[in-house]
This record gives C-alpha cells, structure tokens and sequence, in this order.
C-alpha cells in the first residue's frame, strides 16, 4: 500500500524515525546527464547517506541542491517561495500524493489514466507566452514543464494503490543553455515522487511498458480531431491495441478538484486579500487611462508576492462597462463616470477573481448611486446563501440574484416587462474557481454546495441607450463581484479586502 510511504521516499528506517508524513525527507538525486539510456544496473546513480534531518538533498556530484537548476522552484533553491515539503506553493508532496490516490481509488480495476503535459504557446513567430501547466496535470503531478507526460496505473483496492509514470525531458546541458533550465529523470523520480520515470523521446517504449495489461484507459488527450485521428490517438492505438475502451477523464477529476482543500483555499485567500487591497489602493487614486489603472493592478499583484495577473482585466470606463468582456484598457477615463474594473491575481496557480466599480471621480451621483446600490443589495443577499447549510445549488443562487435585482430595479423605476431582465442581467450569477478563473470545465451548475467548493458571485446590471429604461442610466454598467469559499454554516468571503460599500468606496478619497 502506497499509504505506507511517504510521496518522497527514502530507506525505511529513515522514514519511521525521522521524517513526519508532511514534511517528507527527499532523497538524493543523480544529476549525471546521460543523452542515451543507461544500463539497467546504473540507470539510477545514487550515493549512500546515513539518516539525517538535513532539509538539503545530497547529490552524486557533491554539488547542493541550492546551487543546482531546476525547470520551476523547488525548496532548496526558492526558500522564500516554498515551504520544506511543498512542490508548489502551499501544496505538498503529501497532497499531491493523495490527489493521485483519491482519482485512482475512484476507477475501475485494471485501469489507467493519460495526462499530456499543455505544450507552449506562440504569440507570434518565435515569440513564445509564459509557459502555464494544462490544470489536470498540475493538480496530480505539481510537475509544470512542457513535453511531458504522466501515467497512473492501478495496481489494487487498497488506498494509494498506483504506479506514477512521469515522461519528461533528460538533463541536456547544451540545450538548456539556450532554452533555460529544466529538472530532467532523477528529479522526476525523487522530487516529484514518480515511481517509474522515463525519456519523452522515447514515449511508445515507455507508454507500451507503462499499460501492459491496462482493460480500460482515461484520458482526455486528444485522440481525434476534425474527425481523422491524430498522431498520439494512433500511437495510443499501437502501444495499448488490448485496451477495450477509453473513457472520458474529465467526469472523475472534476469531482476531486471541485471541492478544494484547506491548502488550496488558503492559496485563494491570499490571492483574494493582495488581489482586494491593489483594488482598493486603485480607488484612493485619479486615474487619466485605463491603460495606467490596468498596469498599476499588475504591478501591485507582483509587488505584493502574487504570481502576476490571473487573467485578462477589464478595465473599463463609462458606457465601455456595458461591454461585459471589454479588454481593450486604452481609452481614457471621465471624472463624471464610473469605472467598472473585472481583475484579480493568482498565486501558486490559484486564481481570485473580483470586480469593482466606482465613481472616477471618487464620489457617486444620485443615479450612479441608485444603481450601485441596487446591485450591492443583491449581490450582499446571494453570498449570505454561499453555505452548505442553505441547500443551494449554483442554478438556484442565479434565479434568486435576478429576483432581488428584478425587485431592486423596479423600486429606481424600471420597467421590467418582456426581455427586459435578460437585457439588463444576460450572464449568469456565478462559476466554479480554483486553478482556472472558470474552474472545473463541464462541472455541473446544478450541484447542491458543500464545504470546499469556491465559486464567484457577481451580479451585473448594464443598462443600453434604449428608451424603456431610465435614461439617467442609459450607459452605466454596473458588476460587483467577489470570490467565495462554501462553508457548513457561514462563506468565507476570499477578497473582502476590495471595498464594496458606497461610503467606504467614497471615505478613501477623504
């Protein structure tokens, strides 16, 4: 049983004396490069080290890990962004262990699941982005290097039954002198706690070996596409002819991912409270540009210790609010408007996501007042409900927000007859959040709210130049949104640190 070893393993002996389940003791690496496969007896080199507390790894070079080259950070070398036993920030080796049991434990016997590295991505020519690990793949492995591949096998019943086959890239001197750095097999194996490593170039060997005897295989790699099969289908179809089926793994990762543990829910929180206080730090200031606010945001997600942006802002002034996906960020902003800002920061990939609106000039008018005012209500109503004891689903949470707001707009003069509500309120109240803004793909809406699931609430009213509506209100657009943690009896409110009420927003120009 795999419950039984720690997710970095060392000797037995070790284990039982010294090291406490998380808060693993890694065991060395070889960082002797090989460009060819080596022999079966020296495949693995490793010197002999007695039990110790050293939180250092010990290398066949003799050379610390502190002063070696990894494809991301890992303790020895990032100390102020991990914590000993962390892969990433504030997931541990443990955890990921027990993610990878917890789906394997979920599968049918004899079975195995494919997950492809996300490969990078060019803005143009030679021009590459910032490489971001497709979500699965991070969430089981805490690996995030392109040209990869991991393989869980199901070895039995019992929990933490499974083989962890992690393909990746060999250490190459030569190109990474170019292309930086990446962590190579031994880091595969004895960092990120894989039980069978092996070359990416060489992946229909691997592979082949890795589902000998597999009956059923989930995967949501790309097998096909414009309905002709692709490369990887054909070669899975070669390595694994015996396998009877393949099965979709989005349903049984969903699952897992949607309820987020007490890691991952502190990783949202910080994201929320640095992501909160650059938005409210925004509101005490005059801004002449959108652009200028868009990057003052960014600056201070960095500044704060964030990983950056977790997503494309709005930053958007006047009528351009109206336009719900507005990312353009490069008009200039009028005293006499509101600003309606959608943006948030990550941190170890955990994303928040808030928006805010306020009055440019620091001061709402009575009708930017009247409508704010008239969305806050009902966006204070719908978190009041994020809680398991309420019974709600994310379906049920829309149709009471548009009630209230359908009750708050008549009491300003709306007239809501026909299609008036889906004019004003076309997008739904709220989404799934973790890993990705819009967190857990094909997760259904309709799924009552337990503990652990995190989710947004943001109502939006965006009034058109349209004669049924008051036109002291023809152009403003108006959202308010904050991340939110389900808990048994209360929310967890994840970026209470952006003002939302109308006399906090107008008391930080005072």
């Amino acid at each position: 049983m795999k419950r039984s070893r720690l997710p970095i393993r060392q000797l037995q002996r070790c284990i039982a004396s010294k090291v406490h389940p998380s808060h693993p003791q890694p065991r060395p690496i070889s960082t002797i490069s090989s460009p060819s496969p080596r022999p079966a007896a020296t495949q693995h080199l490793r010197i002999p080290r007695t039990c110790g507390t050293s939180p250092k790894r010990t290398y066949s070079t003799a050379v610390s890990a502190s002063e070696l080259l990894f494809g991301q950070p890992v303790y020895e070398t990032h100390p102020h962004l991990l914590n000993a036993g962390e892969l990433t920030p504030g997931i541990t080796a443990q955890e990921y262990h027990e993610r990878r049991a917890a789906l394997c434990a979920l599968l049918p016997p004899d079975s195995a699941v494919i997950l492809r590295s996300a490969d990078v991505k060019y803005r143009s020519g030679a021009v590459f982005h910032a490489f971001r690990q497709e979500s699965n793949f991070l969430y089981l492995t805490g690996f995030s290097e392109p040209d990869s591949l991991a393989v869980l096998r199901k070895t039995g019943e019992a929990p933490g039954d499974y083989i962890f086959t992690l393909l990746c890239r060999p250490k190459d001197p030569k190109a990474e002198q170019w292309n930086g750095p990446w962590s190579g097999l031994d880091a595969a194996r004895d960092v990120w706690n894989a039980d069978e490593v092996g070359d990416i170039a060489h992946l229909g060997t691997v592979l082949a070996d890795a589902l000998k005897g597999v009956g059923q295989i989930f995967t949501d790699a790309e097998r096909s596409k414009h309905g002709s099969e692709t490369s990887f289908g054909a070669m899975l179809r070669n390595v694994a002819p015996h396998a009877p089926a393949f099965h979709a793994l989005k349903p049984h990762i969903n699952s897992l991912r949607a309820i987020k543990s007490p890691a991952e829910i502190a990783n949202m929180r910080h994201a929320g409270q640095e992501s909160g206080r650059a938005l409210t730090a925004a509101m005490r200031q005059h801004w002449a540009s959108e652009k200028e606010l868009a990057a003052f945001l960014e600056y201070s997600y960095h500044k704060a210790g964030l990983d950056g942006q977790a997503y494309i802002p709005v930053v958007a002034g006047g009528s351009r609010g109206t336009l719900i996906h507005y990312v353009l960020n490069n008009a200039t902003l009028d005293p006499s408007e509101m600003i309606l800002v959608d943006a948030g920061g990550e941190y170890g990939t955990y994303i928040t996501d808030i928006t805010r609106t306020w009055p440019a000039s620091g001061k709402f008018s009575a009708a930017q007042r009247d409508l704010y005012t008239a969305v806050l209500k009902a966006q204070r109503s719908s978190v009041s409900l994020c809680r398991a004891s309420a019974k709600m689903t994310l379906d049920q949470l829309h149709r009471v927000t548009e009630r209230s707001l359908r009750q708050e707009l008549t009491n300003i003069g709306f007239d809501l007859s026909g299609n008036a509500m889906d004019v004003l309120f076309p997008h739904h109240v709220g989404h799934y959040i973790g890993l990705d803004v819009h967190d857990v793909p094909g997760y259904p809406r309709d799924v009552v709210l337990k503990e652990g699931h995190c989710i947004t609430i943001e109502p939006g009213v965006y009034v058109p130049d349209d004669e049924r509506f008051p036109k002291h209100f023809h152009g403003m657009g108006v959202r308010i949104e904050d991340s939110v943690a389900v808990g048994d009896d209360n929310p967890l409110i994840l970026t209470t640190e952006a003002v939302k009420e109308v006399e906090d927003i107008e008391a930080l120009r005072t």
